[in-house]
Parts: C-alpha cells; structure tokens; sequence
C-alpha cells in the first residue's frame, strides 16, 4: 500500500512538473539578457523570489582631455536593488549620486509572446512606473524647496519581439512629469519615446543600442535625446554591461529629460552596469 502511494505520488509530480515545463516552453526566454538595456529597463522580469544587486557606473565625458585622463577622474554611480514579487511583478528602488536621486519603481508584466505553434502573441508588453526625489542641499537657503517639489514620475510601456536567437528589439513609449521646472516656458511634461536592441554574437556576447527621441517639452534647456551603444558579458555568476552613452544619468526622468551631451561634440561616457542575482525566497534552480 505504502509502495503504491509514494508510485502515485512520483506520478503526479512527475506529470505536475512536465506540465509546468510545457507551459514554460510555449513562451519565448531571454529576449534580452537581463532587466537592464543600457540606461533604460528592458521587457524582462525578475523571477519570483529573486534578487537584483545593480551597480551602475558612469565616468566623465571623454573631451575633458588627458587632464582629466578623458573622463576616467570623474564617475557618478547609483546602487540598486531589485525584487521579483512573481514572476510577473517585480519592485526596486536605489539611489543615484548624481542629484543625490532616491527612486523606486514597480514593474508588471501584461503580455508575454508565445512560441511560433503556440497560440498568437506575436510580442511582449511591460509596464513601468518609477518615482524620484532629487535629495540635494538648495544653495539659496532663502527659497527651501517643498518635498514635494523634489519629485518627478515616469511611466513607460515596453513593447519587444525577439525575431530570432540572435535579435531581440523594443519600443519604449515614454511619459514623464516634472513638479517643478527652472522657468515658465517649461513644460512639466515630457512625451518620449525609445527604442532598443540587442544582437546576439555568441553564447556570452551581444550588443546593444538604446535610443530616446523626445516629442514634447523640454525640462533641460539644450537637452538632447539619449543615444547609446554597448555590449553585455555574460560571466556565469552575473552579467557585465560595458557602453559607451551621451548621458550622465541611470534613472529615466535624468536620462530621458536631462541629457545634454552631444556624440559630435565628443560628451560620450565609458560606463559599466554590473548585475548580481541572488535567490532569497523559494527553492534554488
């Protein structure tokens, strides 16, 4: 009796397993390697129970010259955590040296593309809200800034297809408010919209592209649009992200709304996004 109970047992988690994994099998993985583009998330998600150490790195513009070793003295950073809630949504927050930014977000999964036989769903879709509050010391003591005048909010779609295994692309329709701007003839609202990709060249190698073209408003007077390239490493325990970006910033209402390097007048940073995953709730893989 005993024998055939621990028989029917194996059974169903033999089968509850295979379902699990045939269900798994009717999507597409991996269209990006990791949450991260370059500056920008991609359409990925965290796992439930896992866990993002992100250290984002950013040094000073290469035409600074040889004085400042072509950038390499100068270096912003954010550090941020990120968690999978489930697999379909996930939270972060982190903070930015760069306006002494704190920002949090929550990302939620809407659409998933299947595989080809699998039922249509030819792409991908994500949804993305942050918030930020800019920290730093106000020079003019006589005019404090309100709390509330610190913040600014974001709220993005990511809408991606992997083509194949070795191209993955994404459009980013971006919206982003600003409480307080510098003069009257600035627009508190920024409409933007991004695109992204990825092409795979080996198991462990790929190159990106990230670009935001701005439609309206302008926060940062002579902003220019975000564009950058770089390639990701996949080293085993994590994933190194070297690119080179006409922005300073990490964080969406800074990169999207702020830039203000130009690629032609050489403003470009050497920068570096390191990824660590670690698994804090559930059973390892």
């Amino acid at each position: 009796m005993i024998t055939r109970s621990l028989l029917l047992l194996a059974t169903l988690l033999l089968l509850t397993t295979a379902d699990l994994q045939a269900q798994a099998e009717k999507y597409t993985t991996a269209t990006f390697r990791g949450t991260r583009v370059i500056n920008g998330h991609s359409v990925e998600m965290l796992r439930q129970g896992e866990m993002e150490m992100i250290i984002n790195h950013r040094f000073g513009r290469f035409n600074e010259g040889f004085n400042e070793l072509f950038g390499l003295d100068q270096a912003n950073i954010r550090i941020g955590f990120d968690y999978g809630i489930r697999d379909w949504i996930s939270v972060g927050a982190g903070r930015s040296s760069l306006g002494k930014e704190f920002d949090g977000f929550l990302k939620l999964r809407l659409l998933r593309q299947r595989l080809a036989g699998q039922g249509f769903m030819p792409f991908s879709l994500t949804f993305f809200s942050s918030t930020a509050y800019n920290s730093a010391q106000v020079t003019d003591q006589a005019r404090p800034l309100a709390w509330q005048n610190r913040m600014a909010f974001t709220s993005q779609f990511y809408l991606a297809r992997k083509f194949s295994d070795w191209l993955s692309a994404q459009l980013m329709p971006s919206y982003v408010h600003y409480n307080l701007v510098t003069t009257n003839n600035q627009s508190n609202d920024l409409i933007s919209v991004g695109a992204a990709f990825r092409y795979k060249v080996s198991k462990n190698f790929a190159i990106t592209g990230e670009y935001f073209y701005n439609i309206s408003g302008e926060v940062l007077t002579g902003a220019t649009n975000p564009l950058s390239f770089g390639v990701d490493i996949n080293t085993g325990s994590h994933v190194f992200q070297l690119h080179l970006t006409n922005s300073t910033a990490m964080i969406e209402k800074q990169f999207i709304g702020e830039t203000s390097g130009n690629w032609l007048d050489g403003d470009i940073h050497l920068g570096f996004n390191m990824v660590r995953t670690f698994k804090v709730k559930g059973r390892r893989y």
